[in-house]
């Protein structure tokens, strides 16, 4: 049956795409991409759970219901509940013209783009999107598929997952056991796996592929037995699951978390997960506005996670899957430091601001008795402003971004799956006017040419133009994630050969011109795994104190 299905996808419907599924018809929009003739066939917020209100809050999602007239899948769902007035600010930021949907608890719908000249019964690679956004913003609009789509052959999907208190609100035990977005991604996947063959898609070659905490969620996805068999081959973007911040290190955090939101709600007591259930839609927004930048972690839970991330990679317990991931040379270049409203920033830096930002971000991870440490060996006599700047922007790059996808590298690379590391060095030129000068590539900047922004002509754009070097660039990259989704490795005819992230530690340096080169930050790495950790414990002997760094 779903063989005959998957022949009669799209049909055209006055002139529109229209695609039956198990749960019923959808009509989508034709799309078309700048500097292609391949036109793509998009489905927008096609529902894969029931709407998670009611008794639904703070639970598993459900399969969706079936409806039977046909569904209109041309227009933006509803973002998950979320400050918006900060994602409008962040598209600001970002230089984007891209519509940003209202809010709503009824957030549970992805995006799907997929090429439309495919050969009828034609299985094409999928490859799944999941936003950034801390685990507290963002959306499924925030990755338009239609360049990507059609530039590489194969069908994208975007998806949506329940964020901030909705999403990872725990109590650290059965009562709000938290991960509700995590377990929306696992959803998502597992509609993808009955669903996709409609719109051509392979549901035996899916990769998935986010960025920020979207790369967080893809690395939690590939160590959580729940999302075994559901996808094929995984893309880690600047955020892995041991990062610091996003996935708690303890029940202790979890509960000391809960209190806080109990304590900002009002609900107290025995009563708490229930009084929280009963909060409109409205009071749970201002509970995540009241929490301002502290974030909502997701926990070891004991079925999402059975154990914590790091112990699951060393124990080679985590999916066996191919396994990109990587980084941009400035992580903590402007973007980041600007939405986190750091003081001072970004003019120039003297060294007691920088001790005083260290100790305003607790969820750093960054312990009062080893703020001096770090400033030794990343500052260390330097007294020039501009240069204790950039020091400290490497110094909390690394520390959040660098260092854990090297050691995630590691563990994939030495439980035997092909492992694949990337640099990104480019600084987009539509961000000549709005960041600094001092900034190379900033968090989040490789999206843009992942995305085929240079080549949107649709519902995202991107304010300023892009020069031919950029758009090599861009059909660079867009090829390299392509061509990993297909066969899980990113080599291929007429690009610069990636070798794999073997002992030797080699990467590729993503930039207009790409080189292959390996030890990526080696002297950091060391630095961060044993030097560090030796200077601290020495530090805390000799005060008689004995803290796990």
């Amino acid at each position: 049956m779903k063989l005959q299905t998957s022949l009669e996808t799209l049909e055209q419907q006055d002139g529109h795409p229209l695609v039956e599924t198990q749960y019923g018809k959808l009509q989508g929009k034709t799309l078309s991409a700048k500097g292609i003739d391949r036109t793509v066939n998009a489905f927008y917020g096609v529902p894969f759970a029931k709407p998670p209100v009611g008794s639904l809050r703070f639970a598993a999602p459900e399969s969706p219901e079936a409806w039977s007239s046909t569904r209109e899948a041309t227009n933006y769902a509803p973002m998950c509940v979320q400050d918006r007035h900060m994602m409008e600010q962040l598209v600001k930021a970002v230089n984007a013209k891209i519509y940003i949907p209202e809010v709503s608890e009824d957030c549970l719908y992805l995006n799907i783009f997929t090429p439309g000249d495919r050969v009828k019964g034609e299985k094409l690679p999928v490859m799944v999107f999941i936003h950034g956004g801390g685990l507290v913003m963002g959306g499924a609009m925030m990755f338009e598929g239609s360049a990507l789509s059609a530039y590489e052959n194969v069908v994208v999907v975007s998806i949506q997952y329940r964020l901030g208190v909705l999403g990872f609100f725990s109590t650290g035990d059965d009562k709000a056991p938290g991960n509700y977005g995590f377990l929306d991604q696992v959803a998502a996947l597992k509609w993808v796996q009955e669903n996709i063959e409609d719109f051509g898609g392979d549901p035996g070659t899916v990769t998935i592929f986010g960025e920020s905490a979207g790369g967080v969620s893809v690395s939690s996805l590939v160590v959580s037995p729940l999302a075994k068999g559901l996808f094929h081959r995984a893309i880690a973007e600047s955020g892995v699951a041991i990062m610091p911040a996003l996935v708690a290190r303890s029940t202790e955090e979890v509960v000391f978390i809960s209190k806080i939101v109990a304590n900002i709600s009002g609900c107290v007591g025995d009563n708490l997960v229930d009084c929280l259930k009963a909060k409109s839609e409205e009071e749970i927004q201002a509970i995540g506005a009241a929490m301002q930048m502290m974030p909502l972690p997701a926990s070891i839970d004991g079925v999402f996670f059975p154990k914590p991330p790091e112990q699951i990679l060393a124990d080679k317990e985590a999916n066996r899957v191919p396994f990109m991931t990587g980084v941009t040379n400035q992580e903590f270049g402007w973007i980041l430091p600007s939405v986190m409203n750091i003081t001072g920033f970004p003019g120039e830096m003297q060294i007691e601001t920088v001790q005083e930002i260290l100790q305003k971000f607790p969820f750093l991870g960054i312990f009062s008795s080893a703020t001096s440490l770090l400033i030794d060996e990343y500052i260390g006599d330097k007294t020039d402003a501009a240069k204790i700047r950039t020091s400290f922007v490497d110094m909390v790059g690394d520390l959040v971004f660098v260092i854990p996808a090297l050691k995630t590298a590691k563990y994939h690379r030495d439980s035997g799956n092909p492992t694949y590391f990337y640099e990104f060095q480019h600084r987009p030129l539509i961000f000549k006017e709005s960041k600094p000068d001092f900034v190379n590539a900033d968090h989040g900047d490789e999206l843009f040419f992942v995305i085929g922004g240079p080549f949107l002509k649709s519902d995202v754009l991107f304010k300023g133009d892009s020069n031919e070097e950029e758009e090599i660039l861009s059909k660079t990259i867009m090829k390299y994630w392509g061509n990993f989704a297909r066969s899980g490795d990113p080599n291929g005819p007429g690009l610069k050969h990636w070798p794999q992230y073997n002992q030797d530690e080699y990467y590729l340096e993503l930039n207009l011109e790409q080189k292959a080169t390996k030890q990526l930050k080696a002297q950091e790495y060391k630095f961060w795994t044993e030097i560090l950790p030796q200077r601290f414990q020495k530090l805390q002997e000799e005060k008689g104190e004995h803290i796990e760094l």
